[in-house]
């Protein structure tokens, strides 16, 4: 299953979700669900009980209706948590007494048809994308290059694919080389260096501008270079990929030699009030 993870809202609270291309559809927590629809502070509880009500009632599909996937949990780590689909979560709003269940099924359906307006027109989605950067307090310029820095990644990962590199492992393996040769560091390394704890921060919604810049540097380049010399393989890419990361790292200590200033910085944007957000990002768009 090929999942992309996202956190929807629903009356200013959060739904963990996720999505399936190979289903073509969204699975929900069901925890989430009972918390918003119950009203209850223990969700959990809740929906221990739901299920053996259920189970007496005779629903036998309940089990067909259930999957367990990988969320964030409250403790920021990545847990197995029960979720549904759009149709098993309806089954289950019915047995919730809850005012709140109509204006959910609406919702439901509204998130559903969201999605698929992305899948038929990605114009839509990078729409959107920029209005959750705006909503966070990120300034114009740095959204137009996190922008364009998803582009060119796109791009990376298309060529591997169809240079026969292996998604997941291999994609992680190569991106670690051109960071490594782009900044003398790793991703995981980077976000150590960040103070980015939790699995579920994105390295590069902290990145600064410049940061960002030769993240695109060193990725396009590589996408260039697999492209002219035909790398086929993991090693040949891997290859690339270095060769790709060092064009962006010799640029990076050459302006580093100019400036007397270090492009990689522990700033991030993970506690920051959004006015100091904005000032950052306006500090950021004067030195590009």
């Amino acid at each position: 299953m090929t999942k992309e993870t996202a956190i929807k809202i629903f009356e200013q609270k959060r739904v963990r979700s996720v999505w399936s291309d190979e289903k073509e559809r969204w699975y929900f927590s069901i925890l989430d669900v009972c918390g918003i629809l119950s009203d209850t502070e223990n969700p959990r509880r809740y929906w221990s009980d739901l299920k053996r009500k259920l189970k007496k009632d005779g629903v036998n599909e309940l089990y067909e209706i259930i999957v367990q996937l990988k969320m964030t949990a409250e403790d920021h780590k990545l847990r197995k948590t029960d979720c549904a689909d759009t149709q098993g979560i309806l089954r289950i709003i019915q047995s919730i007494p809850s005012p709140k269940a109509e204006p959910f099924k609406r919702w439901l359906a509204k998130v559903g048809y969201e999605r698929l307006e992305e899948i038929e027109n990605p114009e839509i989605a990078s729409q959107r994308m920029r209005e959750i950067y705006r909503h966070k307090g990120y300034s114009e310029s740095w959204i137009e290059k996190r922008m364009r820095g998803i582009a060119v990644r796109d791009e990376l990962t298309e060529e591997w694919k169809k240079r026969g590199v292996r998604e997941k492992k291999e994609y992680s393996i190569l991106t670690a080389e051109i960071s490594r040769a782009t900044f003398g560091m790793t991703p995981s390394e980077y976000k150590d260096f960040k103070s980015l704890t939790y699995p579920k921060d994105n390295l590069r919604d902290h990145m600064t501008d410049l940061e960002l810049i030769f993240t695109m540097l060193g990725e396009a380049s590589t996408t260039e270079i697999a492209k002219n010399k035909d790398s086929q393989g993991f090693d040949e890419n891997k290859k690339s990929a270095k060769d790709g990361g060092k064009i962006a790292g010799d640029a990076r200590v050459a302006l580093e030699k100019k400036t007397a200033v270090k492009v990689s910085t522990k700033d991030n944007f993970k506690e920051i009030p959004e006015k100091k957000k904005k000032k950052l990002s306006r500090k950021n768009d004067k030195n590009t």
